[in-house]
């Protein structure tokens, strides 16, 4: 396994990689049965000293549904017919997860509603009170 190029400044390096084969299922007829086509690419966040604390919090946050209990970040592909392309397709996975928690989330201003859309709400509420109002009849005849 190569080293993986997030970016031009970022490397995950092959020492905290792991990869193994499977036998997958889907596309392949009689050869399914005979070729290790699925992947699975783990890659030891508990270990890595690449990045930053908030940078791999945001990465957990992210990649919550693949983390594994000692921490590791781990990434199946077997959409493809041959290991190579799977490979490569958990390459990827992991680039772009990468590159979202290296993103700082935008911090949000608070706004307020525009006039416009305060008159349209008060004047839905005034409709569905008018509405609501012609219902009774009055009480019960009872």
């Amino acid at each position: 396994m190569k080293d993986i190029r997030v970016h031009e400044n970022l490397v995950i390096p092959a020492t905290e990689l792991e990869v193994s084969f499977a036998r997958s299922g889907g596309p392949g007829g009689q050869n399914v049965n005979k070729v290790n086509s699925k992947v699975t690419l783990k890659w030891a966040l508990h270990q890595t000293e690449l990045l930053p604390m908030t940078v791999l919090d945001r990465l957990r946050v992210l990649a919550k549904s693949r983390l594994l209990d000692d921490g590791s970040l781990q990434v199946t592909s077997q959409v493809h017919r041959d290991q190579l392309s799977n490979l490569r397709d958990c390459v990827q996975k992991i680039q772009h997860l990468v590159l979202a928690a290296l993103n700082p989330p935008k911090s949000r201003k608070p706004t307020r509603p525009s006039a416009g859309s305060n008159r349209r709400r008060l004047e839905e509420k005034a409709k569905r009170s008018q509405t609501k109002s012609n219902r009774n009849s009055g009480g019960w005849d009872g």
